[in-house]
């Protein structure tokens, strides 16, 4: 029998509504509606179109999908969704990414189920940073630029550099991936209700620095903005909590202890170019560097105004000098952790593709932002249920 459940979380995952899904398939939206509320049963070429769309085995959509065999959807809440963009996102961008989460964190549970994870720092550090923040007289903003010393010590970067700032998020126990999210938004990030954290990287015309920033973004809003519901800001509310997030990135990236050494070195402070060596060695962008010399004295606001006149001038805020010269770091962890499952065979990627999760390589690129190429030399000969034993699984 045809699973109408299945393709409405294969839709919502995707971003579509019922209607461009229709268009696809060439067919009415309450033709789509009554499928996915079991009114009505899909003709095989339906099953076939709606196969290829989603990358899937035509067999996903007659027996229980990933979802409903687990409790994934009771696991994430959307309102907990925290967003790097400049605008609040409307809700069905906010449902899909949620109905995405729920595929994800699924996916990162079937690993769990045959791989024990060190405890992850991560939580200890947020408790830390909550139990400091409840305690603190500080002002706002000092409370930030400690919580991001203390969160930079306790993950262990080092203080000279951020060069592997990717991996040590991934270390202390965040999952991190890369997904099309969309020109509007960098990144987002969640705790999941069973305290599991998430960071999905945009994979759009993104720089090295842009990169590092994003991280450092998310980060700030895993530890000071633990069980925000963010759907629930108005736009003063939340441009105050993406001003937060900033303020925590700027201190923990870029150490003002170390930065103000290096800052009294340079010779023409309102000169962008002037910061390229130090964005070589931080990885952090020209712009950012200069907000951080105005924070640090370095620069007084009338000569930040010139600074950025001069960003705005070259062209800068579009694109800095070094931007396609200096390398992108990738997510690692859940790569690391596959490749190990399969070595010592606790996990069989056909068997996962085939009978565990009914799908194809796109769906799992869809997923994880994980090249195909990756997976392709673990794989055996693909296959899938021809649709005369479709009809034989529909009829029972």
């Amino acid at each position: 029998m045809f699973q109408g459940e299945n393709l409405t979380n294969l839709r919502m995952m995707h971003g579509y509504s019922r209607k461009q899904l229709s268009d696809m398939l060439n067919i009415t939206e309450q033709a789509v509606w009554q499928y996915e509320n079991n009114y009505t049963s899909p003709k095989m070429q339906i099953v076939n179109d709606l196969k290829h769309i989603f990358h899937v085995k035509s067999k996903y959509f007659y027996k229980k999908d990933a979802l409903k065999s687990t409790k994934s959807q009771l696991n994430i809440d959307m309102m907990n969704i925290a967003y790097r963009s400049k605008e609040i996102n409307l809700m069905s961008k906010t449902q899909s990414e949620a109905k995405h989460m729920e595929f994800l964190d699924r996916f990162v549970d079937y690993l769990s189920n045959k791989i024990s994870y060190p405890t992850q720092k991560i939580i200890q550090l947020r408790n830390r940073i909550i139990d400091y923040l409840n305690t603190a007289d500080d002002d706002r903003p000092g409370q930030i630029t400690a919580a991001a010393k203390l969160a930079r010590k306790e993950l262990g970067l080092d203080e000279t550099t951020n060069s592997n700032l990717m991996f040590l998020a991934e270390k202390s126990g965040i999952f991190i991936f890369e997904k099309a999210i969309g020109e509007e938004i960098d990144a987002y990030s969640l705790w999941t209700k069973q305290d599991r954290p998430f960071i999905i990287l945009g994979n759009l015309k993104r720089s090295a620095v842009r990169r590092n920033f994003d991280i450092a973004h998310e980060i700030g809003h895993l530890l000071l903005h633990y069980r925000v519901e963010f759907t629930n800001l108005d736009r003063k509310e939340y441009k105050a909590i993406e001003n937060e997030a900033n303020l925590f990135a700027g201190a923990f990236l870029l150490p003002e202890h170390i930065l103000q050494e290096e800052f009294e070195t340079i010779a023409r402070p309102t000169n962008p170019d002037a910061y390229a060596d130090l964005k070589k060695k931080w990885l952090v962008s020209i712009q950012v560097l200069g907000y951080q010399a105005l924070r640090s004295g370095i620069l007084d606001s009338k000569k930040h105004r010139n600074f950025y006149a001069a960003l705005h001038r070259k062209g800068y805020l579009k694109q800095e000098p070094l931007d396609e010269i200096l390398p992108i770091q990738k997510p690692q962890k859940i790569k690391s952790i596959i490749d190990y499952a399969v070595k010592e065979g606790i996990i069989d990627i056909q068997r996962m593709m085939d009978n565990d999760w009914m799908a194809d390589l796109g769906f799992f690129y869809q997923l994880t932002g994980i090249e195909e190429s990756f997976f392709s030399p673990y794989l055996k000969k693909e296959q899938d249920f021809e649709l005369a034993e479709i009809a034989e699984i529909a009829l029972h």
